[in-house]
């Protein structure tokens, strides 16, 4: 039997690529990543045993993004701003439901 020691682990995709190549970061995902961080853990989700938001290197879906993945559901998405954000809180992580919506 295995257990996870997050019940969430979000990781977006915060990779810069170089000579002005189309990246997340170049559409936002700093900022989104930082949002979320904050949120979560003002809504005192954060911690073990609930949800953990990571940074991460090229996940390899450059032309989708910004794009972000919560494991363990291995749902992976796309967000525009703060409320698209709210949602993916809101519905996956406080609910366990997906936004599809916001699917990549």
């Amino acid at each position: 039997m295995t257990t996870s020691h997050f019940q969430y682990h979000v990781f977006f995709c915060l990779n810069q690529r170089e000579n002005g190549e189309d990246c997340c970061m170049n559409r936002g995902a700093e900022a989104a990543f930082d949002y979320m961080k904050k949120k979560v853990k003002q809504q005192g989700l954060a911690g073990a045993g609930k949800v953990r938001i990571n940074r991460a290197g090229c996940l390899d879906r450059c032309g989708e993004g910004p794009v972000m993945v919560i494991y363990p559901d291995a749902v992976w998405y796309t967000f525009v701003d703060e409320s698209d954000i709210d949602d993916i809180i809101e519905n996956h992580l406080q609910q366990g439901k997906v936004v599809e919506r916001l699917l990549v």
